[in-house]
């Protein structure tokens, strides 16, 4: 089927588009503008493929580990730990914490005594630890032992953090590298016996009591830590970071404030069964 075409029509069409400042066509033939449009919202829509990784000369390629696996493996090397020794060259050789391969110079475990009454968990070593391989020795450890001092604890406890290698510039640990690590501090709660727990900064009391709150809002509140098992059982305090007490002097009378309520309560005779 044909159609005549109008010539007066289309001169009249051409004289209003030159009216309008029109002087040329984009293409010989027509285009459907609004399909062209709705085939780029199509294409906005899909997420971009993820950038391929790139290798640096003279680097191996870093995986992120298979965290279940991790897990799994730690639990059975500690579960074999009769003693604190043997669970210090556990974690030693562990091989499942990405922290590991991060620029930690060696694991950090423990001080104190084996049979504490009290067992402090921070939240992961800093350089100081990681130059000394012990928990809580640099300027934030010192301000903590003369607080155990004069609340006369100092001989009555254990101390160990959430990790036990140095997170790269001191950050937060991952709740993923709390997680590898949880095996070992459950299995140490286990061999060490303590009445109870306090729970030094916010990472440590989020990991160890599965909670989302700020430190600020849980700190000199009692809370009840239970293994993964359920098989333990103990009072948990969480309290100030005492590398927080050093930047805001302000706060350490309520941190000395946790840890006095805290000894009241570990010193208070036992209840006759």
């Amino acid at each position: 089927m044909s159609f005549a075409v109008d010539q007066r029509a289309v001169e009249s069409l051409l004289a209003f588009w030159a009216d309008a400042g029109v002087e040329a066509l984009y293409a010989d033939a027509p285009i459907d503008r609004l399909a062209e449009g709705a085939a780029m919202l199509r294409a906005k829509s899909q997420p971009p493929p993820p950038p391929a990784p790139v290798a640096r000369p003279g680097m191996a390629m870093v995986r992120s580990p298979d965290i279940a696996s991790a897990v799994a493996a730690a639990k059975a090397a500690a579960a074999a730990c009769n003693d604190l020794e043997s669970l210090a060259a556990a974690i030693a050789a562990f091989e499942g914490c990405p922290l590991k391969s991060q620029g930690a110079k060696q694991a950090v475990f423990s001080r104190g005594v084996s049979d504490a009454q009290l067992m402090i968990i921070g939240e992961g070593p800093g350089a100081d630890e990681d130059a000394q391989g012990q928990p809580f020795v640099g300027r934030a450890g010192k301000l903590l032992d003369r607080m155990l001092k004069a609340a006369g604890l100092e001989e009555r406890v254990f101390i160990t953090n959430t990790v036990f290698w140095r997170p790269p510039g001191n950050r937060t640990p991952t709740p993923q590298e709390q997680a590898t690590c949880a095996p070992f501090v459950e299995r140490a709660i286990a061999l060490v016996k303590p009445k109870m727990l306090l729970l030094a900064g916010g990472a440590s009391a989020k990991a160890m009591l599965k909670r989302d709150e700020g430190i600020l809002t849980m700190r000199g509140r009692w809370f009840e830590w239970v293994s993964e098992d359920q098989s333990l059982e103990l009072p948990a305090m969480p309290t100030l970071h005492p590398a927080f007490l050093l930047r805001t002097p302000a706060q350490k009378k309520k941190a000395w404030q946790d840890l006095l309520t805290l000894t009241e309560r570990l010193d208070r005779p036992d209840r006759p069964h």
